[in-house]
């Protein structure tokens, strides 16, 4: 397992983090002295997160396998090891279900999906071969635990995260390895999560799905925003206690509980 008291000199890597959660995630692992690679698919972003914050950044579009393996390559190659990973990047845009198309369905699931997958096949056994242990963290939502009308796509593509994160943790525990994961699961969070259609390739630009400000609604409003300085010390206090999950938003507890409190009923009803 990772021991965040001594980082010093070990490499982290951090996707999505020209900005949002992941610039912040990889400014707080700089200041615990590592060293830190941000990858994201916006180059000018990018370099001026890297310059700003002491990070190395290397352009990558996580809908890629090519391009996450070739990211791996990159680090093993400049830095011989890396001991987090941590899969941040993800889009979200909004439509009702029947509005969206296959192309929908390809690009959220591409980035947020396939982006993990491709992450946890290129630095599996980076992490496996790191010294004392290594630790994958991975960005999902509380939207893996309930729904929410016109974020269906997002939500199902988290709803797929956390059964991908959970089985993972699950199958690295059962073969013994020392590599931890934790799962951060941000309620609210001030980003540019709701701007993602500008990463849109054109060759998935065919959709239903539109950027829409969350924070601006009526809706939205009724919420409590936090700023991503404050998610991402959320997740690295999970991290350095080995916690599988990890939430920002404690009074969102009620719509995740009153869901599983229905499939608890729905167990115990009577079946003839």
């Amino acid at each position: 397992m990772l021991d965040m008291d001594n980082t010093a000199g070990k490499v982290a890597v951090v996707t999505g983090g020209a900005s949002g959660i992941g610039k912040a995630a990889a400014r707080l692992l700089i200041g615990r002295g590592m060293q830190v690679v941000i990858a994201d698919i916006e180059e000018q972003a990018l370099e001026r997160t890297a310059a700003e914050i002491g990070a190395t950044g290397i352009v990558t579009d996580v809908s890629s396998e090519h391009s996450v393996q070739a990211l791996a390559d990159e680090v093993q190659r400049r830095f011989g090891r890396a001991d987090l990973y941590f899969s941040n990047a993800g889009v979200a845009s909004t439509a009702r279900i029947e509005d969206m198309t296959v192309s929908d369905w390809q690009w959220i699931f591409g980035v947020n999906v396939f982006g993990v997958i491709h992450g946890i096949r290129s630095f599996l056994p980076l992490l496996r071969a790191s010294e004392g242990g290594g630790h994958f963290a991975v960005t999902a939502s509380i939207a893996g635990h309930h729904v929410t009308p016109m974020l269906g796509g997002y939500t199902v593509s988290k709803f797929a995260v956390m059964a991908l994160a959970e089985t993972l943790a699950a199958e690295l525990a059962e073969a013994g390895d020392e590599i931890g994961l934790t799962i951060l699961c941000p309620g609210p969070v001030s980003t540019r999560l709701g701007a993602s259609q500008r990463n849109r390739p054109d060759v998935l630009a065919a959709g239903g799905m539109v950027d829409s400000n969350l924070e601006a609604t009526e809706e939205g409003a009724k919420l409590r925003w936090i700023d991503p300085e404050s998610v991402a010390g959320i997740l690295l206090r999970a991290i350095a206690r080995g916690d599988l999950y990890a939430f920002t938003h404690p009074e969102m507890a009620p719509l995740v509980l009153e869901r599983n409190r229905q499939v608890e009923a729905a167990l115990h009803a009577p079946i003839e």
